[in-house]
This record gives structure tokens, C-alpha cells and sequence, in this order.
């Protein structure tokens, strides 16, 4: 069994964590739990679903009943949750992290929420006596299940020194990127990237399709150029084989690009390619697949090229 990791101080004081609460076990959550049991952190799990923090205690965690149990003791607190609304409300809500768990605990949020939000919820949580980070991550189901994500960090630099164990034992890698909000607004630009990959690889694909080109020799050699990509190393596969399991929901995307584009709205900038991304990604959702992969977004451009997927 992994050795538990002993608190230690950083070079500004504050204490690196050893107990560690988990809250929100899902597709990404999960995987990224059971990594920090296995790097030796005591992990515990809640879920609004009972049975996923159970699935955590049978691969080493421990699961919680409740906010309050999870947080007891815990020198760090890890949110991963579906939108700004449900991260407010593990937050700030009456028996929630910031009213339960102990006074100088670290609270690092995970999910991908509005940059706004993530710095409201830093202000609070500093005046509650709290350290909080906005550490939102890349890399898809995948990459946490493999601990490979990119995790981009918002908040002080000595908090983010603290929890560095945590993101080196879920990630391959970590920078702060600035203070709070700032992890958020870089997860904002790396989904907008993520989406306008997305749509040219399907874009690609059904053009590749028309002209009848052998499309994963096509797709092989063009992952090989300046035209490779993880999106479309990681996708492309299941794009040609029509297979969209979620790795990553295009409901959450579309999430994400609704983020994106308010905030660049916010600030004056223009996102035109971003912006007729976010259509596409809202119009897959309107149509009632917003809980197969991202990549789905094929099915559109085949729908607008008045085609058929290859039986």
C-alpha cells in the first residue's frame, strides 16, 4: 500500500495536504480520486449518488455520506462538479464545504465554471479563513483515468505551491496561469480551441468521405504533419467508426462554450470561429444529443453536407 504522504511546510508556510475530500465522483471525478488514493493520499468521496462514492471505497478511497463527513478532518477539499450553479451550491450552500470543513483547508475547484464565479468564490472563501484555488483540467475521461491531465491554476502562488502534490498525482502537468479566475478563463480558451478542432476534423472527415479517399490512411498521415492534433489523435478513430461513447458530453461543451463566449463579450473581444463553433455544439444539444461525445459534432456537418454515415 502507497505511503501516506506527511504535511509538510512550504516555503510560505502553508501546510501540504495528506486527507483529502473529494466531492463529485463522475466520469472525470472518479478517476481522479482513485489517483490520489493510489499516489497514498487519504482520500474520502461524496457524490449526490451514493453509489459512486461506494465504487471509491472499493478501489481504496472511502466514501462519505454526507459534505460534512467528507471534510471532517480533511487538509484539502477538491470539487469537481458540473457547472457554476452546483459548484456554489457544495460551496456556500448551508452544510456545505465552507461551512464545514476546517478553517485553513485548502479548496480547489476542478470543474469548469465562469471565471466570475471562481473569483467571487476565492473572496468568500479567504474571508472564511479558506485557501482557494480554481484548477480546472484538460485531457478528457482519458487523461483521468491515466492521471495525464493538464491542469491549468488560478490563486496565491504559496497555495498553489501547497497543492502541487495533489495536481502532480492526478496530471502531467500543472501551471499557474494567475490569480483566482485565471485557471478558469484559461480553461474558457482551451475549450474554444478544443471545439474549432473539433468541427475542422469533421469538417475534414465528410470532405475526405465525398471525394471517396481512404479516410484513415487520409487521417494517419495528416496526424502526422502540421495538421496533427490531440483532438484529432485522440478522436479521430471514433469519428470515422461513427462511435461518440462520451469521453466528454457535448452537453458539457456546450456548457463551456456558453462560458467562453459571455466572457468574451465581458471583454470586448472578438471570436467569430469560436463563436459558429458554440452553434454547431448548440445545435448537437438541441437535437437531443448532448449526452454522446463531443465529436459528435459530425453529425452535424453531415447533416448540412445532406449526407449519410458510411454503413
Amino acid at each position: 500500500m502507497p505511503q501516506q504522504p506527511s504535511p509538510q511546510q512550504t516555503a510560505g508556510g502553508t501546510t501540504m495536504p495528506s486527507k483529502v475530500a473529494f466531492i463529485g465522483l463522475g466520469t472525470m471525478g472518479l478517476p481522479m480520486a482513485v489517483n490520489l488514493s493510489s499516489a497514498g493520499f487519504d482520500v474520502t468521496g461524496y457524490n449526490r449518488s451514493p453509489h459512486k462514492a461506494q465504487a471509491l471505497a472499493q478501489r481504496g478511497g472511502q466514501a462519505a455520506s454526507s459534505i460534512a463527513a467528507a471534510v471532517d478532518g480533511a487538509d484539502a477539499v477538491i470539487t469537481m462538479l458540473p457547472d457554476s450553479p452546483d459548484v456554489e451550491t457544495v460551496l456556500l450552500g448551508e452544510g456545505g464545504v465552507f461551512a464545514t470543513a476546517p478553517e485553513g483547508a485548502l479548496v480547489i475547484d476542478m470543474s469548469t465554471i465562469i471565471p466570475e464565479t471562481a473569483r467571487a468564490l476565492a473572496q468568500e472563501g479567504e474571508k472564511r479563513g479558506f485557501c482557494v484555488l480554481d484548477a480546472p483540467v484538460s485531457g478528457g475521461e482519458s487523461g483521468a483515468i491515466a492521471g495525464k491531465l493538464a491542469v491549468m491554476v488560478g490563486g496565491p502562488k504559496t497555495d498553489v505551491e501547497a497543492a502541487a502534490p495533489l495536481f502532480e498525482a492526478v496530471g502531467a502537468t500543472f501551471v499557474r496561469v494567475g490569480p483566482a479566475g485565471a485557471g478558469q478563463t484559461v480553461k474558457a480558451a482551451n475549450q474554444l480551441i478544443v471545439a474549432g478542432n473539433l468541427q475542422l476534423v469533421a469538417e475534414a472527415l465528410v470532405f475526405l468521405e465525398g471525394h471517396g479517399v481512404d479516410a484513415e490512411a487520409a487521417m494517419s498521415v495528416l496526424g502526422g504533419g502540421m495538421a496533427g492534433s490531440a483532438v484529432l489523435e485522440q478522436k479521430g478513430a471514433g469519428m470515422r467508426q461513427r462511435r461518440f461513447e462520451p469521453g466528454f458530453r457535448a452537453e458539457l461543451h456546450d456548457k463551456d462554450m456558453r462560458i467562453a463566449t459571455s466572457a468574451a463579450r465581458e471583454a470586448g473581444v472578438a471570436i467569430p470561429v469560436a463563436a459558429l463553433a458554440a452553434q454547431f455544439m448548440a445545435a448537437l444539444c438541441a437535437q437531443g444529443d448532448g449526452a454522446l461525445d463531443h465529436s459528435a459534432l459530425l453529425k452535424i456537418v453531415e447533416q448540412l453536407s445532406g449526407r449519410q454515415s458510411p454503413s
